[in-house]
């Protein structure tokens, strides 16, 4: 009874932990959108290049969030 108790804990523990990931992918995703903005209005000509740019960042920082939810999932449910 008491080791199924600490296990239970340790998996939400762990799972709580996880999900900073999340955190993570929100201040990137800030972080690329506000580069995106500034060099739109540094160069406004290179506006199509710097949003492919930035899709793409945005895309490999949500992907390092989605493996940190999925890490979370794994931890708890198995």
């Amino acid at each position: 009874m008491l080791a199924e108790s600490i296990n239970n804990l340790g998996k939400t523990v762990g799972a709580g932990l996880a999900t900073i990931a999340l955190v993570g992918a929100g201040m990137g995703a800030g972080v690329v959108f506000g580069a995106l903005i500034l060099g739109t209005a540094r160069n406004p000509q290179a506006k199509d290049d710097l949003f492919r740019l930035a899709i793409l960042g945005f895309a490999l920082t949500e992907a390092i969030g989605l493996l940190g939810l999925m890490m979370a999932f794994l931890i708890l449910f198995r």
